[in-house]
């Protein structure tokens, strides 16, 4: 007769003889093993933002691209006021405004009224704020000593001709636009926005505009999944609501393969007799990883169908969500043609009790209040209000650790990753 095992107190606890991912091999197998997955294609700066650049710029002029004026104020040779003590000046007629050079020499001796970004004249190398000079028609006077070349830009001061401004796999900023148009570039070489498939699949699984039957639920996964692509840059592919069947699946999976640069599912991530998605991959596509050690998301699979990047989430909204924020995200970035780069967190003192086991990463919803880290109520991954509720994630590596209020946690915000 068969025995039954003796049952964990903890269902997460890591069953001995099983290969459990850890999760830092998770990050480096990753970031070795997936490549470009998108065209190149040069666009306008309107349509460049969130793009990632498909080679390096290279400056092809300084700014400034002159030297000018950082003030209004007037203009002169410096080294006439390098000395403590008053300064008196012939007040040239005319004046130097941006746009508007001024047409002349400035002598020695004597000064010239300028506006802030305007050419310095010939002759001038300093400008003196208009607040501290008094004046008349004719002269003008000031208390030095003023250093050279105070209150002005130098040109190339910022950027200069022949200097790499973004290298390739940068991701476009709008900061980045400006610098890109001050230097007058108007078009760029980007890689193409990243196609993203997501499906759910499960028997259980509704829209949410149809009425429910016994054991049956609302798809929760793929709107939430769908928008996390979106407002990330990703063009997105719905696949709607797959029934647990293989050749349906084996269908889908064909068609995203043919559509999609990646494929990102919920639910069938696991070992059970419904858990098609891992089952497919591992028999006919190529399954990479399974059964990380992390929570939530334990079950997840990761593998390729006919070269289509497959990311089997959780079917659990709250598993989901934390893998594809922790390891897809990073994934996607690569695959779209940018570099690899984990989220930022930052240390705050804690405002919670906890006690962590070893072994696995743990992911905590959490919010920040009075600059301390709150963690939701339930760390139940059926509980998916604490998504909305949190404004991010504290992250704990394997190691055991006893948290009590004030102890230092990594916070990470969503808008991090």
């Amino acid at each position: 007769m068969i025995e039954p095992p003796d049952l964990c107190d903890d269902c997460f606890t890591l069953p001995p003889g099983v290969d459990w991912v850890p999760v830092p091999e998770v990050f480096e197998l990753l970031q070795k093993a997936l490549v470009i997955r998108v065209k190149t294609d040069t666009v306008t700066l309107a349509k460049a933002n969130g793009r990632f650049l498909a080679k390096p710029i290279v400056a092809k002029r300084a700014s400034p691209p002159f030297a000018n004026s950082a003030i209004d104020g007037y203009g002169f040779a410096g080294h006439q006021s390098a000395d403590a003590g008053p300064v008196y000046l012939r007040l040239l007629e005319g004046r130097a405004a941006a746009g508007h050079p001024f047409d002349g020499l400035v002598p020695e001796g004597s000064a010239v009224r300028i506006l802030t970004g305007a050419l310095l004249p010939n002759g001038v190398d300093t400008v003196v704020l208009q607040e501290d000079v008094n004046k008349d028609e004719q002269n003008l006077a000031f208390h030095g000593p003023l250093k050279i070349g105070k209150n002005t830009r130098l040109a190339g001061e910022d950027i200069k001709a022949g200097q790499v401004l973004f290298e390739k796999g940068h991701r476009l900023s709008p900061p980045d636009l400006a610098v890109l148009a001050s230097i007058g570039i108007s078009e760029v070489n980007v890689f193409a926005s990243l196609r993203v498939g997501v499906l759910s699949t499960g028997d259980e699984l509704l829209e949410p505009n149809r009425d429910i039957q016994k054991g049956e639920i609302y798809d929760a996964n793929r709107q939430m999944l769908l928008s996390q692509m979106e407002s990330i840059g990703c063009l997105t592919v719905d696949f709607g609501i797959a029934e647990d069947n293989v050749p349906a699946l084996r269908s889908l999976l064909n068609e995203a393969s043919a559509n999609c640069d990646v494929l990102l599912t919920t639910g069938g991530a696991s070992a059970g007799d419904e858990d098609h998605i891992s089952a497919l991959l591992r028999s006919e596509g190529a399954l990479n990883i399974w059964r990380i050690a992390v929570k939530p998301g334990r079950p997840m699979a990761m593998g390729l169908w006919k070269g289509l990047p497959v990311f089997g989430l959780p079917g659990n909204p709250v598993a989901a969500f934390v893998c594809t924020l922790v390891f897809a995200q990073p994934a996607l970035r690569l695959l779209a043609g940018g570099d690899w780069r984990r989220a930022e967190g930052y240390l705050v003192p804690a405002a919670f009790f906890k006690s962590k086991k070893p072994g696995r990463y743990e992911y905590l919803r959490a919010r920040l209040v009075d600059g301390r880290a709150e963690v939701f109520a339930s760390e139940g991954s059926g509980r998916i209000t604490g998504l909305s509720w949190a404004e991010g994630l504290v992250e704990f590596d394997e190691k055991a650790r006893n948290i009590e209020p004030n102890d230092p946690v990594r916070f990470i915000p969503y808008s991090s990753f």
